[in-house]
């Protein structure tokens, strides 16, 4: 759905306020509860300065981008072909949809062993931790767009004489745009969970490692900074695929 320019700029007020409404709140329980367990705002922000300034969270951070992107990247590209493969093909979509829901309620925490025990501890073995947990929502999404495809307008487009690949690009991708927009931020969204628990279990880097490090030793001020870090992350990934849609929503209508 469209927001003209006053209602999106409404909507950036109202963020902005309701941030500042955490951040008073965030002040008002490091003050009040129990000393050392919640850092002030400003003790967190000089603490994300020293990491920065010693690279330490450039450094994690780079390792976990390169995890995430590499882990996100390949779900998308398998997974929405796979999706549009079992909606296209009627009887491989109702052969393989068992099987895939079935993954996609097994959690991927299951998997981590064997993924060591195959792939090792290195980035390959993160990368595809991220990717089980991503490809699933990407899949699904894809699939159950491809299948909504309104029939009256394929039968419409085969009668006008519109080669499959027209019908495909005119009529079918259009409708799926939302689910498939919708599938990439959930797949964005769990991919990022899962590059921290990868991390955690494998060889611990990236933002995880220093999850596992601060966490263990207390030093609370830092822990935030990688807690807020992580929030940054998600909120830009899925933010940039809202506006994706956008665009892809005034093509679609365009058409």
């Amino acid at each position: 759905m469209r927001v003209g320019p006053s209602e999106g700029l409404v909507v950036v007020v109202a963020r902005l306020a309701f941030l500042l409404v955490l951040v008073a709140l965030w002040s008002l329980a490091a003050q009040t509860g129990p000393r050392g367990i919640i850092p002030s705002p400003t003790a967190t922000w000089e603490a994300g300065l020293r990491m920065w300034d010693d690279q330490r969270l450039q450094r994690a951070l780079g390792d976990s981008l390169l995890v995430f992107s590499a882990g996100f990247g390949a779900a998308a590209v398998i997974g929405i072909a796979t999706g549009f493969l079992m909606g296209s093909i009627r009887m491989l979509g109702r052969t393989l949809d068992i099987f895939v829901y079935a993954l996609a309620a097994t959690p991927r925490v299951a998997f981590i062993p064997l993924v060591i025990l195959l792939l090792g501890l290195g980035v390959e073995a993160k990368a595809f931790i991220v990717f089980l947990g991503a490809v699933m929502p990407v899949i699904l999404n894809t699939y159950a767009g491809v299948r909504q495809s309104d029939p009256d307008l394929l039968e419409m487009a085969r009668a006008a004489g519109a080669s499959r690949f027209r019908t495909y690009a005119h009529v079918v991708l259009p409708g799926v745009v939302p689910f498939l927009v919708v599938g990439l931020r959930l797949g964005a969204t769990i991919g990022l969970i899962n590059t921290v628990v990868a991390e955690l279990y494998t060889a611990v880097r990236g933002l995880g490692g220093l999850l596992a490090l601060y966490g263990n030793t207390f030093r609370m001020a830092e822990y935030f900074v990688v807690v807020l870090m992580l929030a940054l992350i998600g909120v830009t990934v899925t933010e940039g695929l809202r506006l994706v849609e956008q665009r892809l929503s005034r093509w679609r209508e365009t058409v």
